[in-house]
């Protein structure tokens, strides 16, 4: 991610949107095992949601400078609570936990990032773009498709390009439509957790004290 951040700032002065959509299902290659990655943080954590944790501090300011411009983070429908005391799933592994848990983050990180973001002309929204697209993850999964790729591009686009949605900022759709997340979303005091932990986890310098 620090690499691709500072590729991007060394190509382009403006951004006018991004959009984080890394993600791994809760199955690789129809395994339901615990992974970890490089940093030693459990796989679907790091990218689906700590990937474009990162990927957005770092492009901030780029992303402020281009005002107006917006952040969108491709989300999922299939939501669990955080248990902030097993967050890596160590003690009792589920790939179902692990897929949930971090598409929530991304929602708790997104309506973050709105009020972070109220004055400055960026905005944030998430989405579950459609239900089971014939995308890799569902596939190994053994899932039946359901919806159709072009069903979840035309979501995800609405929120990037869609005129009606200028201001809009710390939503989350259902494919089209505006929908509620999990409650845990909205809870201030899991969201400052959460916060500090990818701060930390991602070494970002305001998580130390000077």
């Amino acid at each position: 991610m620090r690499t691709l951040a500072g590729e991007v700032i060394g190509a382009v002065d403006h951004l006018d949107a991004l959009v984080n959509n890394a993600g791994i299902g809760t199955t690789t290659a129809g395994e339901d095992r615990r992974t970890e990655s490089r940093d030693g943080y459990e796989l679907r954590f790091a990218v689906n949601y700590l990937a474009g944790y990162l990927l957005t501090r770092l492009l901030l300011a780029t992303l402020e400078r281009s005002a107006p411009a917006r952040i969108v983070n491709v989300s999922s429908a299939g939501q669990a609570p955080i248990d902030f005391d097993d967050v890596m799933l160590e003690r009792g592994y589920s790939g179902v936990q692990a897929y949930c848990q971090s598409k929530l983050a991304q929602i708790m990180f997104t309506f973050d990032l709105a009020e972070e973001l109220r004055e400055r002309g960026v905005s944030a929204t998430c989405l579950h773009p459609a239900t089971y697209m014939p995308t890799k993850m569902v596939l190994d999964g053994g899932i039946s498709p359901i919806s159709s790729l072009q069903d979840g591009v035309d979501a995800t686009l609405r929120l990037v390009v869609d005129p009606q949605l200028d201001g809009v900022s710390g939503r989350y759709f259902n494919g089209m439509r505006a929908a509620e997340p999990h409650p845990q979303a909205r809870d201030m005091n899991a969201r400052a957790k959460l916060r500090q932990l990818s701060d930390r986890l991602c070494g970002m310098p305001h998580a130390f004290p000077s």
